[in-house]
């Protein structure tokens, strides 16, 4: 393979995992600093970064599929349900345990997916549990409790509703990991994700519609951290992880992604100035340690192509 495309995949994966990183980082800032409601931000990033997922498709690749994909019942209501329970669930349950807690907590926690999805192989009794496994699930555990009790079983160090919404994203993040994976081998990625995203948007807009905000009480640099989320943390984010698989197989793509949570949490602590104690680093380390083990340890496959 030309050095060339591996040198840009490499970059591609790196930046992507940066944005969606330090995208968390900023959508915990416009809680904090500007009461922004998450249910509002989550429709707003949902909307706007599907349409745009979709018009990089209908101009750069293969636009039939665009309608295509809703001509079969069952892959239509395949389509739905990825929208509803994986899309929606998952950006909803991170944003929700950001708003309770913060951007580095919540990243970690969401990162406990791979454990979910191997106990999940386990209890069907489609895979065995190797030694691999039993030290993934074991760094996932340790970490957590570090990262949530700061190694004081006295007094959690992160709000009980972050946890619950950070646990809940994981188990969102393993659902939308295992159910779509029939919708990708038949469409592009970008077609799947792209409506999975406007699927969420508009059904999360019953709730809380983009346009009902007071636009007049925010200020410039407010417009510019929710561009940064939508374009930025959201849809350059994926576009630029479906690329790298283009030179990149899934495995050195998942190992490199682990610079999201780093992201997360170094843009948390030194940005938004989090407390963050020795022991939450030391679970950190260990949930990071858990992703590049996974990463590793995970055979090369087909990838989807975007």
């Amino acid at each position: 393979m030309n050095q060339t495309a591996e040198i840009r995949g490499l970059l591609l994966v790196i930046t992507g995992a940066s944005f969606w990183g330090v995208g968390g980082t900023v959508s915990q800032y416009l809680f904090q600093a500007y009461h922004i409601e998450v249910n509002w931000l989550v429709s707003t990033r949902l909307l706007f970064a599907g349409i745009l997922l979709l018009s990089i498709q209908f101009f750069l690749k293969d636009r039939s599929q665009i309608i295509f994909i809703w001509k079969s019942k069952r892959n239509a209501l395949s389509l739905i349900t990825f929208g509803l329970f994986g899309m929606l669930a998952v950006q909803y349950t991170y944003m929700a345990s950001i708003n309770h807690g913060n951007a580095a907590v919540a990243t970690l926690l969401q990162y406990l997916a791979p454990v979910m999805i191997i106990l999940y192989y386990v209890i069907r009794r489609q895979t065995s549990l190797t030694m691999q496994d039993a030290i993934t699930v074991l760094l996932a555990l340790v970490g957590c409790f570090l990262i949530l009790t700061n190694g004081s079983i006295d007094q959690l160090s992160v709000p009980i509703p972050a946890i619950v919404w950070g646990i809940l994203s994981g188990v969102a993040l393993a659902f939308y990991t295992l159910y779509a994976v029939h919708l990708l081998k038949q469409f592009d990625s970008l077609v799947v994700v792209g409506w999975a995203m406007i699927i969420g948007g508009i059904s999360l807009s019953t709730l809380h519609p983009p346009w009902h905000i007071e636009f007049t009480s925010l200020k410039v640099d407010a417009y510019l951290y929710i561009l940064f989320v939508i374009i930025f943390g959201t849809m350059l984010a994926f576009w630029f992880y479906i690329e790298s698989l283009q030179t990149l197989t899934p495995k050195e793509t998942s190992l490199l992604g682990s610079i999201e949570p780093l992201a997360a949490v170094l843009t948390t602590v030194y940005w938004l100035k989090e407390p963050f104690g020795y022991f939450q680093w030391l679970g950190s380390a260990c949930i990071i340690g858990m992703i590049i083990i996974v990463a590793l340890g995970k055979r090369a496959s087909a990838p989807a192509k975007g």
